[in-house]
């Protein structure tokens, strides 16, 4: 691991005050879970660590206007055994419990996961976020690809978004709070995930001195749930999942967010599904449709085609789970 310095800061606005203008000046350590990987690897090599995890107004769980306030220290073992979260978000519990690792459970935060780097292979190995080779072409579409993107992969990214918790988020309609020295902001879930333009860009608008200091899901709870499918339970990314958040009128459903992960490089809004489900009873042949329509356009590489079927698989799943809730 190469040299760095160590920042202890006990307020945001310490925190802040200690990154950088660019990435790689300081980076921001939390759980540690994915960022002391990929320094002992040497893929990241940040000049300085900035330690987050004694800021008290990083943490907590609270009620706020009517919604939910989740801080970016807030641990996944946190998540899973708070009520509240349990009985109106079961989507985002379920998220958290999908991290089957003890360790990372206890050690992992909000903030960590919705700010994790890829898990593509090519980028864990030292071939660059967009895995090229020296020509510049892509290592991806011809090569071990049966665990990238079907979805929103016509380039120049296609790996998959990490996070566990981010298709949930952005079903629920959540923002997260981004704090420089200069200012804040709040972007919303959605839109936190971009799609990298270039080596030299991240996959969130997070920018290199900012901090995200907390998860706001606003009031209006819908039924909410979240499916998950893997090669096995423990220790195991998803090849697909779905989020899903029904505003209900009666037995029929007035609004929906459909929301995929693990098949594209973000959380994918599946905008065509939420418009199969509007004005509809959810049963099995309407969830059987808006599973396909959340696929529309799914361009599978040489690889992964099985994962179409997966998606559809988890959208139907998360779907009647959600319509047997609460509203």
């Amino acid at each position: 691991m190469q040299a760095f310095e160590y920042a202890n800061p006990a307020t945001v606005q310490e925190a802040v005050g200690l990154l950088g203008s660019r990435w790689g000046e300081a980076d921001v350590l939390a759980g540690g879970t994915d960022l002391l990987s990929l320094m002992k690897e040497y893929i990241h090599t940040p000049k300085r660590l900035v330690n987050i995890k004694n800021i008290k107004e990083l943490g907590g769980i609270s009620k706020s206007g009517g919604g939910l306030r989740i801080g970016a220290a807030v641990t996944f073992d946190e998540l899973m055994d708070n009520a509240e979260i349990r009985r109106s978000y079961p989507a985002l519990a379920a998220a958290a419990r999908g991290v089957a690792s003890p360790q990372i459970r206890s050690m992992g935060t909000v903030g960590g996961d919705l700010c994790q780097r890829p898990r593509c292979w090519y980028f864990r190995q030292g071939f660059g976020l967009l895995a090229r080779d020296k020509s510049g072409k892509s290592l991806v579409p011809n090569g071990e690809n049966q665990y990238h993107a079907i979805l929103g992969n016509s380039g120049p990214a296609y790996f998959v978004s990490a996070s566990s918790l981010g298709p949930a988020l952005a079903a629920l309609g959540a923002k997260v709070k981004l704090v420089s020295a200069s200012g804040n902001r709040e972007v919303p879930v959605e839109k936190f995930f971009v799609t990298p333009a270039n080596e030299n860009s991240r996959e969130i608008a997070l920018l290199p001195n900012e901090l995200l200091t907390e998860v706001v899901i606003p009031a209006g709870v819908s039924r909410n749930a979240t499916y998950e499918v893997r090669e096995k339970f423990a220790l195991d990314w998803p090849l697909a999942a779905a989020s899903v958040a029904l505003k209900m009128k009666g037995n029929t459903v007035s609004s929906a967010r459909v929301v995929l992960g693990h098949v594209a490089p973000t959380p994918w809004a599946a905008t065509q599904a939420d418009q199969v489900l509007a004005g509809k009873a959810v049963n099995e042949s309407v969830a059987e449709e808006a599973a396909k329509a959340a696929v529309t356009g799914a361009t599978p590489l040489s690889q992964n085609g099985y994962k179409v079927q997966l998606a559809r698989v988890a959208v139907k799943r998360a779907l009647l789970e959600a319509a047997r809730g609460r509203a």
